[in-house]
C-alpha cells in the first residue's frame, strides 16, 4: 500500500516536531541541525553529519547570514534565499516524505518559516575508496580504475566511456526502510525498449525493507533463479567492460554500496569472456579464449571420466593405461574426490578469511598436510591429489566466480553419478547437464545463445576473437534497436 503523503507545514514548528518524532532530530547524532534566521524568518538546516561536505554547509550558511546585511524586504524571502544557495543543485520539495527521504539519502534541506515547501540541496559526500583495478578482473594491458561503492562516481566513470547524448541513467528508490538507489543504465536508440520496460517493472514491484546485500538481492528478484546454480547476471567491477556491454545493446543495473554492475541479459558465453581477450592481439585473444574454454571444460568432466577409467580399465587405450591409482587405498575413490574437493573448498575460504600477511603461511601448511601427509598416510592417493588440483586450477581460470561455484556443483554430481552408474551415469548426467542450461533463461533470453539455438555468425565470434573493425553487427540475443555497431 502507498503511503499517505504529509504535506510541509507553513509553521516551521510542525516541521520540527515531524522530524524529531520521524528521524530522532536530537537523539541520532549524526543528523545535524542548525537555527538561524534570515530577514526576521526561522530558518532551519538540517544535515547527516557523516554524508555531507562540511566546507560546503558552512559556505551555504555564510550566504544565508549575509542576507540579513544585504537585503532589507521580507516579502521574498524564500524566493531570497533559494538565489543565494550557492549550489549547482536546488530543488524545491513539497511533501514531507520526500524531503526525509533527501535528508537521509545525504543531502541539506532547508526549511522557511511560513512557506509550504522546503528547499533540498545535494551536497552529498559519500566516505569510499578511489577508483582501482578490481582484483577479480586484472588484465595485462588496460585501464587501472574500475568501480567504487559510491554510484555517483560510478555512473561518471561510465559516461566517461559513452559520451553519448542518448545514454540514460534512470535512478529509482528500493526498499522500505534503506531507500537504497538504483541506477538503470541504457543507450535509448540501442536497448530493446521491452527490455529496459521489463526491468522497471521489476524494480517497481520489490517490495522489501532493505537491500543490505545490494546487488544480490536486485538479481534475486530480478531473474526468479530459484534452485538454479548458474548465474543468470554478469557482475563487472570494470567500467570498460559495462561501456562495451552498453554498445552491444545490454542494459546496466548499478546498486549504490556495491562496485560490482549487474550486466543483463546475459548468456553462459559471457561468463566465459574476459576483458584481456580484448586487450591483446586477435590471435593471442583467440588462443587465451581456448585455453580458457579447456580449463572451464577440465573443471567439470575431468574428475567424472578419470574416475569412469578407474572403475572401468577397460576404457581406458593403450597408450594410457598408466591412468588409475597404483594401489588400492583404504577409503573409495569416490569419497577421496569428494573429501579432496571439500578440502580445497576449505582452502578458498580461509583464504578468504585470512588476513593477507597470514594467508601465505596457510598456504604452505595446506600443500604439506593435504597435499604429501594426506598421501602418506593413505587417506588420499596421488592421483586424487593430481586431478582435484587440476579442477581447481580449471575452476580458477573461470572469468565468472558464479559460474566456477555452479561448475563446481555440476562437477560434484556428475562424479557421483559416475560412480554408481559408470558410463550410463555419466552420458546421462552429461545430457541432464545440457538439457538444464538449454532451458534455462535469463530475462527470456536463451543461455545457450548461440549454440541453442544455433547462430553460426555469432558462434563464431565466440569461438575466435574477432578483430574489432570486423565486427560491424550488435549481437542479436539483446534484439537491438540498431544493428549495426559501425555506420
Amino acid at each position: 500500500m502507498p503511503k499517505t503523503k504529509h504535506p510541509i507545514s507553513a509553521k516551521i514548528k510542525e516541521n520540527q516536531a515531524y522530524l524529531k518524532e520521524h528521524i530522532g532530530v536530537g537523539t541520532s547524532f549524526d543528523i545535524g541541525y542548525r537555527k538561524i534566521t534570515v530577514l526576521k524568518k526561522q530558518v532551519d538546516l538540517y544535515y547527516l553529519t557523516g554524508l555531507c561536505d562540511t566546507a560546503i554547509i558552512v559556505e551555504l550558511l555564510k550566504k544565508l547570514v549575509e542576507i540579513n546585511d544585504n537585503e532589507k524586504s521580507t516579502l521574498k524571502v524564500p524566493d531570497i534565499i533559494e538565489n543565494r544557495l550557492v549550489h549547482q543543485q536546488v530543488t524545491r520539495v513539497s511533501s514531507m516524505d520526500e524531503a526525509v527521504d533527501q535528508l537521509l539519502s545525504g543531502l541539506i534541506v532547508v526549511f522557511i518559516d511560513g512557506a509550504s515547501d522546503t528547499l533540498v540541496v545535494d551536497v552529498r559526500s559519500y566516505p569510499g575508496r578511489s577508483p582501482k583495478e578490481p582484483d577479480t578482473e586484472k588484465v595485462v594491458r588496460g585501464s587501472r580504475d574500475g568501480y567504487t561503492e559510491n554510484i555517483i562516481e560510478n555512473t561518471a566513470l561510465t559516461r566517461r566511456r559513452v559520451r553519448d547524448e542518448r545514454l540514460r541513467n534512470e535512478i529509482v528508490k528500493v526498499g522500505e526502510r534503506s531507500k537504497t538507489d538504483i541506477c538503470i543504465s541504457y543507450i535509448q536508440d540501442v536497448a530493446d525498449p521491452g527490455l529496459v520496460k521489463l526491468i522497471k517493472d521489476e524494480m517497481k514491484h520489490i517490495e522489501i525493507d532493505g537491500l543490505s546485500m545490494a546487488d544480490k538481492t536486485v538479481e534475486e528478484y530480478l531473474v526468479k533463479q530459484g534452485f538454479n546454480p548458474f548465474p543468470m547476471v554478469r557482475y563487472t567491477e570494470r567500467p570498460d567492460v559495462a561501456s562495451s556491454h552498453l554498445f552491444e545493446g545490454h542494459v546496466l543495473i548499478m546498486v549504490d554500496t556495491s562496485p560490482s554492475m549487474i550486466i543483463t541479459p546475459t548468456t553462459y558465453f559471457h561468463h566465459v569472456q574476459h576483458a584481456e581477450e580484448y586487450r591483446q592481439a586477435p590471435v593471442v585473444g583467440t588462443f587465451i579464449r581456448w585455453i580458457r574454454i579447456f580449463g572451464i571444460c577440465m573443471s567439470i568432466f575431468l574428475l567424472p571420466l578419470w574416475l569412469l577409467m578407474v572403475k572401468d580399465p577397460t576404457m581406458v587405450p593403450a597408450e594410457l593405461q598408466f591412468i588409475g591409482p597404483n594401489e588400492q587405498g583404504n577409503i573409495p575413490i569416490i569419497l577421496q574426490l569428494i573429501m579432496a574437493d571439500i578440502g580445497i573448498e576449505f582452502l578458498r575460504m580461509a583464504a578468504i578469511h585470512t588476513p593477507t600477511p597470514l594467508s601465505t603461511a596457510m598456504g604452505l601448511i595446506a600443500a604439506v598436510l593435504i597435499g604429501q601427509i594426506a598421501i602418506d598416510v593413505g587417506l588420499f592417493s596421488a592421483e586424487v591429489i593430481l586431478y582435484v588440483a587440476l579442477s581447481a586450477i580449471g575452476s580458477f581460470a573461470t572469468p565468472s566466480y558464479e559460474l566456477s561455484m555452479a561448475n563446481k556443483i555440476s562437477r560434484v554430481i556428475l562424479a557421483i553419478i559416475t560412480a554408481f552408474f559408470g558410463a550410463k551415469g555419466l552420458v546421462i548426467g552429461f545430457t541432464l547437464y545440457v538439457l538444464l542450461l538449454a532451458c534455462t533463461k535469463s530475462l527470456n533470453t536463451p543461455y545457450l545463445w548461440p549454440f541453442l539455438p544455433f547462430d553460426g555468425k555469432a558462434l563464431t565470434q565466440i569461438i575466435f576473437r574477432v578483430s574489432v573493425p570486423l565486427t560491424k553487427q550488435r549481437p542479436g540475443i539483446v534484439h537491438p534497436r540498431n544493428d549495426n555497431k559501425q555506420p
